[in-house]
């Protein structure tokens, strides 16, 4: 009997096995493969901490009553002093925007009703509609980076074939939305202040926004009718609407930079992937700290939308244990500013570009 023969056989088997395994670790690893890896890290800081939700709760909702107590009390002998102080007033609504936010995604809380109640109560101060803006904004997670299903709760973008065919009017108009000054000067602020307060120009059918639009207007005059009598209607209104401007523009900023950025991703219905989408076509805008605070950490976008039952205060742990996504579409403040520039999707380029790239026509 040949003793031989089996050892050597097995030995060939070892060598194909270890063979293939180095072929393996050799190839590289393909979009949807590193982005469902890093879609299982991300699950571990998924769920609520109430002690954090409580902490946030009460360090937003405390000194925004007491800074705009101060602007009451300097508007009618120091409106310079109520300007300077509409600057953290308006960062803590934006912080009080982002727990309505992640109330609407159900992270905030464990509760679902805890989280209703406390989301409904922030849209007091937001003026967005709690379950309106929830429905369109699930909207917007559910087709982020799809260039078919585009206009739920997105600032409009076009393609460059689409604003070709455009006549000229319609261009102008394009070009005076995507304006900054346009856009974030008036178009925002305006969404907040006055479309919210109707039931149509929403991506929902009006019969289904209604209720919601209604229930916040009753709210808002129950809540700012006696304000406009104790200090009269023009103080309310000289101390509000800075506030609600400047949170406005700002609350827009964030939402334009965290996907109109250079490099983001778009693809057809047939090529989507809802978490490459999520993970690729979003930034990650890297803010000082005391922005990030002011923001509840919504510049970790990328992160937000791969998992959106992360609550805010759990995002930066979520980075910071994993170095890789640090790297991904990584924004500074001042890399920022220059995607005001951008405004096409060019399909062929796979980026967005503005108009002065647009391609010469043959």
């Amino acid at each position: 009997m040949n003793l031989k023969q089996p050892l050597q056989a097995e030995g060939r088997a070892d060598a194909l096995v270890r063979e293939r395994l180095s072929t393996q670790e050799a190839m590289p690893e393909t979009d949807k493969q590193r982005v469902r890896r890093l879609a299982a890290h991300c699950q571990k800081y998924r769920g609520s901490v109430p002690r954090l939700a409580a902490l946030q709760l009460l360090t937003t909702i405390v000194p925004l009553i007491a800074i705009v107590g101060a602007m009451f009390a300097t508007v009618n002998h120091a409106y310079w002093a109520t300007l300077l102080l509409a600057l953290p007033a308006a960062g803590l609504l934006v912080r009080a925007f982002i727990i309505q936010h992640d109330c609407g995604h159900g992270s905030f809380f464990a509760s679902r009703a805890l989280n209703d109640f406390v989301g409904r109560a922030m849209s007091l101060l937001t003026l967005a509609p709690y379950g309106l803006w929830r429905r369109e904004h699930a909207q917007h997670h559910a087709t982020s980076g799809n260039l078919d299903r585009r206009g739920a709760g997105d600032i409009k973008t076009m393609t460059v074939a689409e604003y070709r065919k455009l006549s000229t009017l319609a261009k102008l108009q394009y070009k005076i939305y995507r304006h900054p000054a346009f856009l974030f000067g008036i178009g925002v602020p305006a969404y907040f202040v006055i479309i919210q307060r109707l039931p149509w120009l929403h991506s929902l059918a009006a019969r289904d926004a209604w209720k919601s639009v209604l229930a916040l207007n009753l709210g808002l005059v129950a809540l700012y009718a006696p304000l406009c009598y104790a200090f009269g209607i023009a103080n309310v209104l000289w101390v509000g609407l800075p506030v609600l401007h400047i949170a406005a523009a700002a609350g827009g900023w964030l939402f334009f930079i965290q996907h109109q950025f250079e490099e983001t991703t778009w693809e057809q219905t047939e090529g989507w992937d809802f978490q490459v989408a999520a993970l690729l076509g979003s930034s990650y805008y890297d803010l000082p700290k005391v922005l990030n605070w002011f923001t509840g950490n919504i510049g970790l976008h990328h992160i937000h939308h791969l998992n959106s039952m992360i609550p805010n205060y759990r995002l930066m742990g979520c980075l910071e244990a994993s170095p890789e996504l640090k790297s991904i579409n990584r924004l500074t403040l001042g890399e920022s500013l220059r995607c005001t520039r951008l405004k096409l999707w060019d399909e062929e380029q796979r980026r967005l570009i503005g108009f002065d790239e647009l391609p010469a026509t043959t």
